[in-house]
């Protein structure tokens, strides 16, 4: 289970979410995948704001807030991840960078669409 992790959802009659906020840790990529083929079918640009994550539908953009200056980037997900067990969401390394994330660090997620 993942530790420091508060999901909450709120569904809608149509049971499609309408809001998702969740806490947990961030880390970025970028060099090595910068390039590939992102899981939204399109190239991943280390200098664009984008993020992977593993639920939230492709296209979807969300604000995240480093908890520990209280900088947020919107970004677009577009690419699932990450897959190193603790981890929420990978930023590239621009959206990382905009919000002074150097390694991992603690964020909060929230869904704008």
């Amino acid at each position: 289970m993942i530790k420091n992790l508060a999901l909450a959802l709120t569904f809608g009659v149509s049971g499609q979410a309408l809001a998702y906020q969740a806490t947990g840790h961030a880390s970025w990529y970028g060099p090595g995948f910068h390039g590939h083929r992102t899981a939204s079918g399109e190239r991943f640009n280390k200098h664009a704001l984008t993020a992977a994550h593993k639920t939230l539908p492709l296209h979807t953009r969300a604000l995240v807030t480093n908890l520990a200056n209280n900088e947020s980037v919107v970004v677009e997900i577009n690419d699932r991840g990450p897959f190193h067990r603790g981890r929420l969401i990978d930023l590239s390394q621009a959206a990382a960078r905009a919000i002074g994330i150097r390694g991992v660090g603690k964020v909060e997620i929230t869904a704008l669409d």
